[in-house]
C-alpha cells in the first residue's frame, strides 16, 4: 500500500462494517466442516434468528395459501420467494437499526466528557468571583 492509501487488510475509519476474512485450510471437507460449525452458531448472530423465523413463518403461510389455488410447484416457488424476501428484508432493517444504535451510543460516549467539563467550568468561574 502506498502512503496515501490504507492497506486493504486494515479496516478504514469510514468503513461501515468490519470485513471478515476467512482463512481456508485448502482441504474442501475440513473447510465444509468449519462452515457447518459456524452454521450451528447462527442463532448467536445479530438479527439472524428473528429474520429467519420471520421468513420461515411468512414463507410457510404464503405457501399454504398459494397451494389452495395453484399447483404444488407454484406454491413452493411462492413460499421460497417469500421466505427470501422477508428474511433478507427484515435482516437488512435490523442491521440498519443496530448500526444506528451503535452510532448513537458512540456519539453519547464522545459527548459524555464534554457534559462534565461544561458543568465544571461555570462552577470554577463562580468560585473565582466569590
Amino acid at each position: 500500500a502506498t502512503p496515501n492509501q490504507p492497506d486493504a487488510s486494515e479496516p478504514t475509519s469510514d468503513s461501515r462494517r468490519p470485513i471478515y476474512k476467512t482463512e481456508t485450510t485448502g482441504n474442501y471437507w475440513q473447510d465444509a466442516w468449519i462452515a457447518f460449525k459456524d452454521f450451528q452458531r447462527l442463532g448467536e448472530m445479530p438479527c439472524a434468528r428473528n429474520s429467519l423465523l420471520s421468513g420461515i413463518a411468512s414463507g410457510a403461510g404464503v405457501g399454504v395459501i398459494r397451494s389452495m389455488s395453484a399447483s404444488p410447484f407454484v406454491a413452493s416457488n411462492w413460499a421460497v420467494g417469500t421466505f427470501m424476501l422477508i428474511s433478507l428484508g427484515s435482516w437488512t432493517v435490523c442491521q440498519k437499526n443496530l448500526e444506528a444504535e451503535r452510532r448513537r451510543l458512540a456519539r453519547m460516549v464522545e459527548e459524555m466528557p464534554k457534559r462534565f467539563t461544561k458543568q465544571k467550568d461555570p462552577e470554577a468561574g463562580q468560585d473565582q468571583h466569590a
